[in-house]
């Protein structure tokens, strides 16, 4: 009796070896139990969550939303009073019109100093019919002199206008160099004054930018997040006000190096979420990381240090979700998945 009941403890301890062992074969999915679908918990749901804060300090004036509404593109969340850059915007339109009547003056002035122009080359013309006649009449009187015909007194007067008719030449050619240095004058100063409109109009440009920023809108269609902003709270410029979570999710699954050899993109993925009660949705591979997670941490270790030991490291793999599957649309970021990828699956 005592040897029979012995044969059978060592039958049962044998029994519960060999099933502790294929559990622990099971686990590790080594042979027999080698799975061509590779499994990892370590994934979660992703999607592009937008901060939203102002570019500008002042004090909210209407917050017209609530935490976690869904908002359109185009849709007012908050305005931070506007009183003091509508002010400034009205500064700004006052001297672009000033800097503007000084340009049309300027064109005046280049307008009048070619008028002056014109006019004084009308008077070398006049100057220089003058000096003709003189010189005319000094060819007459000059041999009237030598023989004694004449008097003094009108030789003298006809050689005193010669000499004014000259000098008068060389006035009006000297009034004509002063207008064409005016009219220069007047093209330098539009230019500078054309620089001045140029910054005005930005100055202008730039009121407006700080006026519509006052008024911050959603950028695209989504959920948002908890609402910070408050009545009558002051806030500076990049302040956190509220997130915008938009309607795209994808799946970020962290797969060991070693579960990488059989994947490649375009091949088709399962995976449960936990919190619809591990509901199973499918999607496909879009593309790899191109480092380990280990390149993009903010200390990177270092292994060149101490002793060795060896850690398989993991890849960032973004999956996409199939459209068409009701449940898709409750997936938020953040939530944990279980993925399941079976790398003898072609694309």
């Amino acid at each position: 009796m005592t040897r029979i009941l012995r044969s059978v403890s060592t039958y049962v301890a044998l029994a519960i070896g060999l099933v502790g062992l294929g559990i622990i074969l099971y686990a590790w999915r080594l042979p027999p139990f080698t799975s061509a679908v590779e499994v990892t918990e370590n994934a979660y749901v992703r999607g592009q969550v937008t901060i939203i804060a102002p570019q500008l300090a002042g004090y909210v004036a209407e917050v017209p939303v609530q935490d976690f509404a869904a908002v359109h593109r185009g849709d007012l969340l908050l305005r931070i009073d506007d009183r003091i850059f509508a002010q400034k915007l009205g500064q700004a339109r006052a001297g672009l019109a000033a800097q503007r009547a000084a340009l049309a003056n300027s064109d005046q002035s280049r307008a009048a100093a070619e008028a002056r122009l014109r006019a004084a080359e009308a008077n070398v013309a006049s100057a220089e019919a003058a000096l003709r006649t003189a010189e005319a009449n000094w060819g007459r009187i000059e041999p009237l002199r030598e023989r004694g015909v004449v008097s003094q007194t009108s030789t003298d007067q006809s050689q005193q206008a010669l000499d004014q008719a000259r000098a008068a030449i060389t006035a009006t050619n000297a009034a004509v160099d002063v207008a064409r240095q005016d009219i220069q004058t007047a093209i330098v100063n539009r230019q500078s004054l054309v620089a001045a409109v140029e910054g005005a109009e930005a100055a202008v440009h730039l009121a407006e930018i700080d006026l519509s920023n006052t008024r911050i809108t959603a950028p695209q269609d989504g959920r948002l997040g908890e609402v910070s902003a408050r009545l009558g709270q002051y806030v500076a410029a990049g302040t956190q006000l509220m997130a915008l979570v938009p309607d795209q999710v994808w799946v970020i699954a962290n797969f060991k190096e070693t579960q990488l050899a059989g994947m490649r993109a375009g091949q088709p993925v399962s995976f449960t979420v936990d919190a619809l009660r591990h509901a199973r949705l499918t999607g496909k591979i879009e593309r790899f990381s191109p480092a380990a997670g280990s390149e993009f941490s903010v200390i990177r270790p270092d292994n060149a240090t101490g002793n060795f030991i060896k850690i398989a490291q993991r890849v960032p793999v973004r999956i996409t979700v199939d459209s068409g599957q009701p449940l898709a649309e409750r997936l938020a970021p953040g939530m944990s998945v279980v993925v399941s990828v079976d790398t003898s699956a072609s694309r």
